[in-house]
């Protein structure tokens, strides 16, 4: 019998706790909730859950502290962070995944979208840690040591700042990325000198990719996340 994953929620909303708990239950899996962020860190401690969910304004200590000492502790820095948020977090969220966490999700949230994301994220989780060469999605290839985007037998120009920009995205597929850690990302690179406008190489990336599938989602606010295959769940 397969055992259920385990999550534990830090959340001090007793209704959005109480709907989030009903969802794990007839998603099969095992939830625990805390109330505050001291507990709930200890909780996390205690049980090394499979992921955790976490509420930015908490009692006691917020979500974002929580989320510092989980990556900050060896033993708990590969467990999966999803973060729920007000919508007047959105700054806070920001620094969240900047931070190290997966992704999330704003309040109000239908648990059912909740719980997607979270077996989204798990479903990464297993995957084995490596960095493909070739990355494929849907017709396009993309060729990490040739730096070349392919459309079936079309080679798509890239300039190199939208290369970068389009690697970490697909290799990070369904999770959210900050503009922050996208310019990161380029800029310890040696060989890319990057205009600091993301929005403008983001608009060019879908152009180039077509209208077809809006491969490339605004998550506002926050960034942007490369989305799944057309049709996938």
């Amino acid at each position: 019998m397969t055992q259920k994953k385990r999550i534990i929620l830090v959340e001090d909303e007793e209704d959005i706790a109480a709907l989030i708990k009903l969802q794990a239950e007839l998603s099969g899996y095992k939830l625990h909730v805390e109330v505050d962020g001291i507990n709930g860190y200890r909780a996390i401690e205690r049980e090394k859950p499979d992921l955790v969910i976490l509420d930015i304004m908490l009692p006691g200590e917020n979500g974002l502290d929580v989320c510092r000492k989980i990556k900050s502790n060896p033993e708990l820095k590969n467990i999966p962070i999803l973060i729920v948020s007000a919508k007047g977090e959105e700054l806070d969220v920001v620094l969240g995944l900047e931070l190290g966490a997966d992704d999330y999700v704003q309040k109000p949230f239908s648990p059912k979208v909740l719980f997607s994301r979270i077996k989204a994220i798990l479903r990464r989780g297993k995957e084995p840690e490596k960095v493909s060469k070739v990355v494929k999605f849907a017709d396009f290839i993309l060729d990490i040591d040739r730096y070349i985007l392919k459309k079936g037998d079309k080679v798509i120009p890239l300039t190199l700042s939208e290369f970068g920009i389009l690697r970490r995205l697909v290799t990070n597929r369904g999770k959210v990325l900050t503009r922050n850690q996208l310019l990161d990302d380029i800029n310890n690179d040696d060989s890319f000198i990057v205009d600091r406008n993301i929005d403008v190489h983001i608009a060019s990336l879908r152009k180039k990719l077509g209208p077809t599938f809006d491969w490339i989602e605004t998550v506002r606010g926050v960034g942007y996340r490369f989305r799944e295959e057309p049709g996938a769940e």
